[in-house]
């Protein structure tokens, strides 16, 4: 059992206990792994987090920290990926140059083909697709299309957290609207 901090004792004191016998502790970070998870993310933790009774600011809070999280944690992971498949090119064994060979082919000709739309929308297309808070979208899909386009890491992880946020103030709006079919 976590010890309480005085966040969650504020919480506790603020809102009352949560249904069911949960704490706040194991809710906020049930919210924080889920808003880690692909297809999952921040938008739909902060409609899980609500529907097991944390307030909806507090479940925002803790749904964007984990947008933040892999927002800026996404863009370096690839770069490790590049480095791996980097290393498998050198290798003696056939099937690593192999695998080295088709990624680069593959990713080679998707940046080629993507390169016009990048030019055209760039990191503003990239925020906006990451915000729309539908299946298929947000920052983990976002993360890997910048990648493959070849997009630099930097203004990618702008792009990504801006997004990440605004879908998850989207839901949190439509949550505190009521229009969600949780109240």
């Amino acid at each position: 059992m976590m010890p309480n901090t005085p966040l969650i004792t504020w919480l506790e004191h603020s809102y009352g206990a949560l249904p069911r016998g949960l704490s706040f502790t194991g809710v906020a970070l049930q919210v924080l792994l889920l808003s880690l998870i692909p297809g999952f993310e921040g938008r739909y933790a902060l409609i899980y987090g609500v529907a097991m009774g944390l307030p909806l600011s507090y479940a925002f809070i803790v749904a964007s920290l984990g947008a933040t999280i892999i927002a800026l944690a996404l863009p370096l992971s690839f770069v490790l990926l590049d480095r791996v498949l980097e290393s498998m090119g050198k290798m003696r064994h056939p099937l690593p140059r192999v695998i080295h060979h088709l990624y680069v082919r593959y990713v080679q000709g998707a940046r080629r083909r993507a390169r016009r739309y990048v030019d055209r929308y760039g990191y503003l297309g990239l925020a906006i697709f990451v915000a729309m808070p539908l299946p298929a979208t947000g920052i983990w899909t976002g993360a890997a299309a910048a990648y493959i386009m070849g997009m630099e890491r930097r203004r990618t992880a702008a792009a990504l957290l801006v997004g990440g946020l605004l879908s998850n103030t989207v839901t949190a709006t439509l949550l505190a609207l009521g229009l969600t079919g949780l109240g």
